[in-house]
Parts: C-alpha cells; structure tokens; sequence
C-alpha cells in the first residue's frame, strides 16, 4: 500500500469528506501516531501507521464487506429521493463507495451482501457462475405440492426466451398458506415471484436466506447490519 494524504485517508475511511477533515484536523481530533496532526495534507502509510480519530483507533482496508438483513421497505441502491436505501443502514464509519451485490425488491426481506469489492460482487452476480441464492417463500392460491417442485426441477415459462434453470423447492408447509424453500441459480427480474406464478401461486412474503456459502445471521434483527468475518469472505470468494 502506497502512502497516501492524510485528508484522503480520512475520506476513504468515510469519516468524513476532505474538506471536513480540514476543521477536524485542526480541532485536534485526528491523531497520527500519537501526534496531533497539524495538516490534511501529510503522507500516512495506512498500513503502518496509527490513525486515532475522535478517540478510536482507525483501521484501513481497500475492500470492506457487509451482511444487512434487509426490512421491507428500504430500496437495494445506494441512494434515492424518496426512499431510505441498504446504505443508510450500513454503520459509519464505513467507504464511501460501498454498493449492494445486487438487488432484492423493496418488499423482499433477508440477506444482502454490500461491499466496494467489484470483482467479488462480479463473480456473486454473473450468469456465468450460476451462484445459489434460496429464499424462504410463503405463498397463496393453493397449496405447494411436489408437483411444483417437479416443474422447478425442470425450468419453468416466466415469459423470457428461455425456461428458468433447474430449480430447487423443500416444502415446510403445504396448504392454503403454504411455506417453502427456493434456491434459483440465477437472477432474473422478480424470478421467484414470477416461477410461483408460473405453477399457479402467489408469493406473500418473500425473505432472502443465503447467497453462495453466505448464510444469514440468524442473530441479526431486521434492519441491522454486520461485518463480515475472513471466514465468510473467503467462503464467497
């Protein structure tokens, strides 16, 4: 890792904007090696030195990776004019430049990957690498039978050019209401509403249980969000 100005860093970090880190640093809340520093603009070696801002100890890193449980009603985009989006529930400080790995509809619930790493976030989304992703699917209209997952098994018409690819379906609970498992190995729009229409079925709830070797913490409430561990990270990549 180069050095790098200290103001950059600063931004980089999403401590704060440069510009802010100017009244900062002279109110004497950034600390470089147990110095007070005098000027945004000296050279840090982000990977040696010590960054103390406002009392806590900064610790750099190029690729910052996050597990949200996503709530209903908050939309997969990095900003919006009328919504609140997954980065407004990201805890700072975190990079200015994290993005969600993907998308869940604004009334889709669950697991959502955020990173500013574009090359993980590449291999987690393309066609390509065929990726799990399974959901937990509570439906109406009838009840879910093996019948259906058959029809998974073998793709089904959702109107694109081609049929959705082999599918997965586990039956909690059939019925009127009925409760399943969906893992899709692809990513088209509305897929998992739009294969439950295809057999006849309504999707009422829709939750995002895991994406790759990620699972969802279970710890995690709706709406909070964690690192992820070097574990969870090597398991995606």
């Amino acid at each position: 890792m180069k050095n790098m100005r200290l103001d950059k860093f600063l931004s980089e970090c999403g401590l704060c904007t440069r510009s802010e880190s100017k009244v900062l640093i002279k109110k004497g809340v950034v600390m470089v090696n147990g110095k007070k520093a005098e000027k945004g603009d000296i050279k840090i070696d982000p990977e040696n030195d010590e960054i103390v801002f406002k009392g806590e100890k900064v610790q750099y890193s190029q690729f910052e990776y996050y597990m949200l449980n996503k709530p209903a009603g908050v939309v997969s985009a990095t900003e919006d004019k009328n919504d609140k989006t997954v980065i407004d529930l990201v805890p700072k400080p975190h990079a200015k430049d994290i993005f969600p790995v993907g998308r869940l509809d604004k009334d889709t619930e669950g697991l959502l990957i955020i990173t500013n790493d574009g090359e993980l976030a590449h291999n987690l989304l393309s066609p390509k690498k065929h990726v799990d992703k399974t959901y937990f699917v509570r439906t109406q209209g009838g009840a879910v039978t093996e019948k259906d997952g058959e029809a998974f098994e073998n793709g089904v018409d959702i109107g694109e050019k081609t049929l959705t690819l082999p599918a997965e379906l586990k039956i909690i609970k059939s019925g009127e209401i009925s409760e399943s498992e969906l893992t899709i190995r692809e990513g088209k729009f509305h897929q998992v509403k739009r294969m439950f229409k295809a057999v006849g079925k309504e999707v009422i709830y829709l939750k995002r249980i895991s994406m790759g070797g990620l699972k969802l913490d279970e710890g995690l409430e709706k709406g909070e969000c964690r690192r992820l561990r070097e574990e969870e990270i090597e398991g995606l990549k």
